[in-house]
């Protein structure tokens, strides 16, 4: 061999490059999955802000990690599961007590049943947002959940079943008892 690489396991510059996607190819990614990624964020955090800098995170991470070929399907599945995973760091730190709260910018007051919505949802635990979201903004199936989420089918069906019950229970109307 006659180039030396002072750290055992680089690879010659050839080689790092055919492996290593375009910019192009990123930039395909990027506008084929950003925006999804970034709703089901804000869906879960409420916060535009910290959605934007988890987006970011991402995408840096997948980067990184430079992961085998797959196909459009499983690259989605597997941003969406280095953002559910960067959700769950920042909540297992406690930075999400700020993330209850109910964003008051773009909110109209013709706009009751949204801002139900999102009371409810701002309401409910962090794992039941993501599955809310995931299941019913973004269209996934249990499987689809289980990969993006790294759960298990089976629990992702008890969970999702639990989380529908309860937020069906904070957007019913409330009966008055007389």
């Amino acid at each position: 061999m006659d180039e030396i690489f002072p750290i055992s396991g680089l690879v010659p510059l050839a080689e790092e490059e055919a492996t290593a996607m375009s910019e192009q190819e990123f930039r395909s990614l990027y506008d084929a999955t950003a925006r999804p990624i970034l709703g089901y964020l804000v869906g879960v955090t409420g916060r535009k802000d910290v959605a934007d800098d988890l987006l970011q995170e991402t995408y840096c991470r997948f980067l990184v990690r430079q992961p085998p070929s797959m196909n459009a399907d499983d690259t989605r599945r597997y941003l969406f599961r280095i953002a559910t995973n960067l959700l769950r760091d920042r909540w297992r730190r406690g930075e999400d007590e700020s993330w209850q709260e109910i964003p008051e910018h773009g909110v109209s007051i013709d706009m009751d049943a949204q801002i139900d919505v999102r009371a409810a949802m701002s309401a409910l635990k962090p794992r039941e947002r993501e599955l809310l979201w995931l299941a019913y903004v973004e269209g996934m199936g249990h499987g689809e959940i289980a990969a993006a989420t790294g759960l298990r089918t089976i629990s992702v069906r008890m969970l999702l079943f639990r989380a529908r019950r309860r937020a069906a229970g904070l957007l019913l109307p409330k009966r008055e008892t007389v």
